[in-house]
């Protein structure tokens, strides 16, 4: 009778061994052939979604002894420090030596944008989506920014490195119109095209799909349309925007204006106004003249309003007269040119958030925070930015555009929210599954999810 339990044992101990082997195999075979059905894809993100290092040289001169070379204390063997985004800013005496480490200067001679003397910046693993997960890795909790977004692309089988990857740039510096330099935009520009083609063919020839955030996807559709149609045809599979001001936004005017804390707390706007006014990406950002109405007012004051037609004297009146030339020559040409790239496009924003439409400063002074009065769109950007393609490109041909609004969800967590996590993984899942219509003329469609 033992001898009998004895053979059930092995008998059965062997089947549970043989049945989890084949359990192990299958999710094996199924996780490997899901990777390999899966487009490469590349997270670009948006204005402060990335993690900034700098170093300081012999040429740094500092603001005050308290920003002397000798902070911060903790750095890398080479002399590498996080910049952005570093918990130190929250303290008054440290929030101007941050300021002055992160203020560009603009060169009329040479027409470009450079950082402050005795500054060297970089963004570390270009490539990885390791700077995009957390703008400060030890503050998880309060700078989480597409950590949430990269998990669902994990559980659908992406794996950094492999079919997955990031394009961390310094956001500071933006583009120019052509004719202009703009070295850092432009070698971003030429590095985020490298590493196209460099997981495309890592991926058996497979196109890509580029998933932007904000920022990123002005980005990415100026790099579109600066290559050849044969390039895209190869290359991409599909450009997925979340959130992108494609018109600029009013919010931007309120940091020229006054600074902008960004809702950090303790931080006085007017000590980062100087740094944040010298970003040659805010210039960028700016309400677009070809998609605000000339004839609404955006910022109000006791002498006059100024509409998106009135950037000039916008930014001569609040005592910003240097950004008025680079602003004209290199920012403006480049606005008015928003070319359809004949690439699958698919946006998805939100809506139904108090957006500020109109900044309100009775007493005429912009050292002081102004009243708001708001409109739709989704906390930052407003609505006929977020939407402006659709009426930009309504005649378009060859051009398929598909935009999904999703009440209730703000400019950033969409990158986290569920429902938007949900609409993203979605669309992501069915451009891999070849379900989204080719069409060879424009398509505009629209879902509104509550």
């Amino acid at each position: 009778m033992k001898k009998h339990n004895l053979k059930i044992c092995i008998a059965t101990t062997v089947r549970v061994f043989v049945m989890l082997s084949l359990i192990c195999c299958t999710h094996v075979a199924i996780s490997t052939n899901n990777k390999n059905n899966l487009n490469p894809l590349i997270l670009v993100p948006g204005n402060g979604g990335n993690q900034l290092e700098a170093k300081l040289t012999k040429q740094y001169k500092p603001s005050s002894l308290i920003c002397d070379p000798w902070y911060p204390p903790f750095k890398k063997k080479n002399g590498w420090f996080r910049l952005w985004f570093d918990s130190s800013v929250l303290l008054a005496p440290f929030t101007k030596c941050f300021a002055s480490r992160m203020t560009l200067y603009y060169d009329q001679q040479l027409d470009d944008y450079f950082n402050a003397p005795g500054v060297q910046t970089r963004v570390p693993r270009f490539g990885s989506t390791y700077s995009l997960l957390y703008l400060n890795p030890r503050l998880k909790l309060v700078t989480e920014y597409m950590a949430t977004l990269v998990e669902s692309l994990e559980q659908l089988g992406y794996i950094d490195g492999e079919n997955l990857f990031g394009a961390p740039y310094d956001f500071r510096y933006g583009l120019a119109a052509p004719g202009h330099p703009s070295r850092v935009g432009s070698k971003f520009l030429n590095d985020l095209k490298n590493l196209i083609e460099e997981a495309s063919n890592s991926n058996g020839g497979k196109p890509v799909i580029l998933v932007s955030h904000s920022l990123g996807g002005l980005f990415v559709l100026e790099l579109l349309n600066r290559n050849p149609s044969s390039w895209r045809k190869k290359f991409i599979k599909h450009f997925i925007a979340l959130s992108a001001p494609w018109g600029g936004t009013v919010d931007i005017m309120f940091t020229f204006a006054s600074g902008n804390t960004l809702g950090v707390p303790l931080v006085n706007p007017l000590i980062v106004r100087n740094e944040q006014r010298s970003s040659e990406s805010n210039l960028w950002l700016m309400p677009n003249p070809k998609m605000f109405d000339a004839k609404k007012s955006l910022v109000t004051t006791p002498d006059r309003t100024y509409s998106a037609h009135d950037m000039v004297d916008f930014l001569k009146d609040i005592g910003f007269q240097e950004g008025v030339y680079p602003y004209e020559t290199r920012i403006l040409p480049l606005m008015a040119k928003i070319e359809a790239p004949e690439v699958n496009m698919t946006c998805i924003v939100g809506k139904g958030v108090k957006t500020p439409e109109e900044l309100i400063y009775r007493n005429g002074d912009f050292d002081e925070p102004p009243e708001f009065s708001y409109g739709d769109g989704d906390g930052t950007v407003n609505m006929v930015s977020l939407l402006a393609l659709e009426k930009l490109w309504k005649d378009e041909k060859n051009q398929y555009l598909k935009v999904i609004k999703i009440g209730g969800v703000s400019h950033t967590s969409i990158l986290k929210d569920k429902v938007a996590l949900e609409e993203i993984i979605g669309e992501i899942s069915r451009i891999n599954s070849h379900a989204q219509l080719g069409l060879s003329n424009l398509s505009l469609a629209t879902w509104d999810e509550k």
